[in-house]
């Protein structure tokens, strides 16, 4: 299991205790849970603006850091929608096995 599976297990084990009203003292995930979809996405969207920003800034030490708060809140998110993090990565590797996966742009033929 990698470090982001087991990450992941722990914050669908958060989300089931939060369903069922046991929800540890303090918890930041569980807050999230506690606040809905809007709340989380609005996290979602702060870390990737932040995570945009660190990079523009070019300090690696902060790019690596926003990109594991942006990672742990699409986490969140998953769990919360109930979408596996194995299917995530189940579309990671499918994409990964792609050969000349480059979208094509629509153009228009203005000659015609």
């Amino acid at each position: 299991m990698n470090v982001y599976q087991e990450i992941f297990e722990v914050l669908k084990q958060r989300k089931i205790d939060n369903d069922n009203g046991n929800a540890p003292e303090k918890s930041y995930t569980c807050y999230l849970y506690q606040q809905g979809v809007d709340k989380i996405c609005k996290k979602v969207g702060e870390e990737a603006a932040e995570t945009i920003i660190a990079a523009k800034n070019g300090d690696n030490e902060e790019l690596k850091n926003e990109i594991n708060d942006l990672l742990y809140h699409v986490m969140v998110l998953c769990a919360n929608q109930g979408l596996d993090w194995s299917e995530i990565e189940k579309v990671l590797e499918e994409r990964n096995e792609k050969i000349g996966n480059l979208k094509q742009f629509h153009t228009t033929d203005k000659n015609t």
